[in-house]
């Protein structure tokens, strides 16, 4: 079969009041169907974790949007959701098959090491290309819009550029397929338009063919 990518992922933030969190979720949602979501909480229980991506999972399939979970393919499959790897941990191939045909896989890249590992994955998120707003304590060196052009040229899957997005920012990166976000869209004041001004700043939406 032939599906969209997302173009633009909006990434939690459980840091945020649940109530305000899923509020602009749900109107980030109503910029299209192009719009995911990822689940992530490393600081939640296992049952916590869960519960929240039951939430999820709602929010999205009543929208027609993708939901993906972070690191936790119990959770994805329990949930019916596509699965997010984070960089060190179980790869694309690893997974595949135990996964529902049809399940988007992506991964988290932050090196050309972990690019090239990257083999199977459907989408990548490749971060930090800017300063990330949401980890005003992150010193790790960014990448750049250099940096991610040359790992995006590495990678056999499309690559979305995390780490600082705004929209203005948006339009200095070259070879993304899309954007992955935390406080641009959450901390927004309208975050359907700010999800719009993202998606207007991608290029032309790519195809994957899925299994």
């Amino acid at each position: 079969m032939v599906a969209l990518s997302p173009r633009l992922v909006v990434i939690t933030d459980w840091r945020l009041p649940g109530e305000r969190l899923l509020s602009a979720l749900a109107r980030a949602l109503e910029a299209g169907p192009e719009v995911a979501v990822q689940h992530r909480h490393p600081e939640a229980s296992g049952r916590q974790f869960l519960e929240e991506a039951r939430l999820l999972a709602g929010l999205c399939a009543a929208r027609g949007n993708p939901l993906f979970i972070n690191g936790r393919m119990d959770v994805a499959l329990l949930v019916g959701a596509h699965l997010h790897l984070p960089a060190h941990g179980p790869t694309p191939e690893d997974v595949r098959p135990h996964l529902p045909a049809g399940r988007l896989v992506s991964v988290a890249v932050h090196d050309e090491a972990e690019a090239r590992a990257a083999r199977g994955a459907d989408l990548a998120l490749v971060s930090p290309v800017f300063a990330p707003g949401s980890k005003p304590g992150d010193t790790r060196a960014t990448l750049g819009p250099d940096g991610f052009a040359a790992l995006a040229a590495v990678l056999a899957c499309p690559a979305l550029a995390l780490g600082g997005i705004t929209p203005e920012r948006a339009r200095e990166v070259r070879g993304s397929a899309g954007f992955a976000v935390i406080s641009s869209v959450l901390e927004a004041e309208d975050p359907k338009a700010e999800a719009r001004a993202l998606l207007a700043a991608c290029p032309a939406q790519a195809m994957l063919r899925l299994p």
